[in-house]
């Protein structure tokens, strides 16, 4: 059973830092690029950054490239997105998938003064 756990998520003002984790099992970890997506309500979940299994490179949205990173430990199973520089309009729930239609349940990040 296929299971990714998100965590890391809270309150922090702007200006601010998170480290955001998604802990995953149930499936080979190594065989897949991991993504971190977010949304906020009325609106489509957006593809935040996205870590591949390969050397290819590492892929954000423009709105977070120079403020975040996606990294993954393979020996954890574990991918993390360390978020910097938060800003307001980074408010949102932010999910991981493994991009084969699995998700987590999602970690509220509010960036607020």
């Amino acid at each position: 059973q296929v299971q990714l756990v998100e965590s890391g998520g809270g309150l922090v003002q702007p200006g601010g830092s998170l480290r955001l984790s998604c802990a995953a099992s149930g499936f080979t970890f190594t065989r897949y690029a991991m993504s971190w997506y977010r949304q906020v309500p009325g609106k489509e979940r957006e593809l935040v950054a996205t870590i591949f299994n390969t050397y290819m490179p590492t892929r954000y949205a423009p709105s977070v490239k120079g403020r975040f990173t996606i990294s993954r430990d393979n020996a954890k199973n574990t991918v993390y997105l360390q978020m910097n520089s938060l800003k307001p309009e980074d408010t949102a729930v932010y999910y991981c998938s493994n991009g084969a239609g699995d998700w987590g349940q999602g970690t509220q990040v509010t960036v607020s003064s």
